[in-house]
């Protein structure tokens, strides 16, 4: 896991900043409801509703960020950092194992 940079008031990802708006895109794309991220992230179902009840930056502990970033990236997720056009989510291309 790569680190993280952490100031008071967000949590930073690789010097980018994890928005709420990215984790609840993030849920969308898996189909994900909060129950389904704090099973499989390991974060109790309260505090992501919590931490999504506001908007911007993504704020809580470092930890709980890690937790549930890299959950939505083993699902198969990635995080797009600002680009002119905004942050984002998208979902990883899938390997075609028969391409070899």
């Amino acid at each position: 896991m790569r680190g993280l940079a952490v100031n008071r008031n967000s949590i930073n990802r690789e010097s980018r900043v994890v928005t709420v708006r990215q984790i609840k895109a993030a849920r969308a794309l898996l189909a994900w409801s909060q129950a389904d991220l704090a099973r499989e992230s390991g974060v109790s179902e309260p505090t992501i509703a919590r931490l999504e009840s506001s908007d911007g930056p993504l704020g809580g502990r470092e930890a709980t960020a890690i937790r549930l970033c890299n959950a939505i990236e083993a699902a198969g997720v990635e995080f797009l950092n600002e680009n002119g056009g905004g942050p984002g989510v998208r979902l990883r291309k899938r390997r075609d194992k028969r391409a070899k």
